[in-house]
């Protein structure tokens, strides 16, 4: 049937794609809708993939594993889902400019999104010279002076995290929060000092060569590298809530750590959407788990 498929994925990011290309291997008729953002299309450079040692951006994975899924036939949409719900065992999807779809499996891969302050080039940074998160990338500032850009415990813990890597760190909190007194000892037995003033722009070499930040009152200081840790990611789990599959207080969706389906039969998981996996190579394994098992379930 025209616009019916045996499986829709939702969202193309890194779980997205290596499920869209294990389906389509298995020659089932899929759909992947995806919005055209995403935590993967920000990153310029990731450094901790296998055959990449010289770091792959997160668009040229997204258009590489694009055109391998649509050589097995795999279907895609640009599109914003707003509504997933099931009747008579099928699910049916609607997006954002009206357009109806059927399928018998859903397979959600809408990740999270980080909580980033629109500053001055910072986003050409991403994954280049500021990073955020240390166990992809802490290797990258291993004996450099490090800025630490965030907002209260966050951006603190965040510091203290990479002392493992570097002792050169200074901890700017941008939105001036609260820090709770055993924090600050934290860093200060540490010896990272903390600046509460919020940040202007970001200085760069270049496009995208971190150098330091410009603060609200006029001072600079400098680094060689950043990260970023402002707390409140949005996880983009609403559409797990319209099908009624079971989230933590965080709101990641709860998966089966064999299938990664979710606690709504047919319905899967897949990427940082699910239980904090937050690593490009996991969501690859998520996504290509998940698809094994939404075949075996087709049988």
């Amino acid at each position: 049937m025209k616009n019916t498929y045996e499986c829709i994925i939702i969202g193309a990011g890194i779980a997205g794609l290596q499920a869209a290309i294990q389906l389509g291997r298995y020659n089932r008729r899929v759909l992947v809708i995806d919005s055209g953002s995403g935590r993967s299309s920000l990153c310029r450079s990731y450094h901790n993939i296998l055959g990449w040692p010289d770091g792959v951006s997160g668009k040229t994975l997204r258009e590489l594993g694009k055109g391998q899924a649509e050589r097995s036939g795999v279907h895609f949409l640009n599109g914003y889902v707003t509504s997933v719900s099931k009747a008579d065992s099928i699910f049916h999807v609607k997006t954002e400019n009206g357009e109806r779809y059927k399928a018998m499996r859903i397979l959600l891969a809408t990740g999270l999104t980080d909580r980033l302050p629109h500053l001055p080039n910072l986003y050409p940074c991403l994954g280049i010279s500021i990073y955020v998160c240390p166990d992809c990338d802490g290797y990258e500032v291993q004996g450099k002076k490090t800025l630490v850009l965030g907002s209260g415990s966050s951006g603190a813990n965040m510091a203290l995290t990479l002392t493992y890597w570097t002792k050169d760190l200074t901890y700017i909190n941008h939105e001036k929060e609260y820090l709770p007194e055993d924090l600050k000892m934290k860093l200060r037995e540490e010896g990272i000092s903390c600046v509460d003033e919020a940040i202007d722009s970001v200085l760069v070499n270049g496009s995208s060569e971190f150098t330091g930040v410009q603060l609200s009152d006029g001072r600079r200081i400098y680094g060689d590298r950043a990260f970023a840790a402002f707390g409140g990611n949005t996880v983009h789990s609403e559409l797990a809530v319209m099908l009624g599959a079971e989230r933590l207080e965080n709101k990641h969706v709860v998966v089966n750590p064999r299938t990664k389906e979710t606690s709504v039969q047919h319905v899967w998981a897949a990427g940082d959407v699910g239980v904090h996996s937050e690593q490009v190579t996991i969501a690859m394994g998520d996504g290509c788990q998940a698809a094994i098992w939404i075949h075996k379930s087709l049988l």
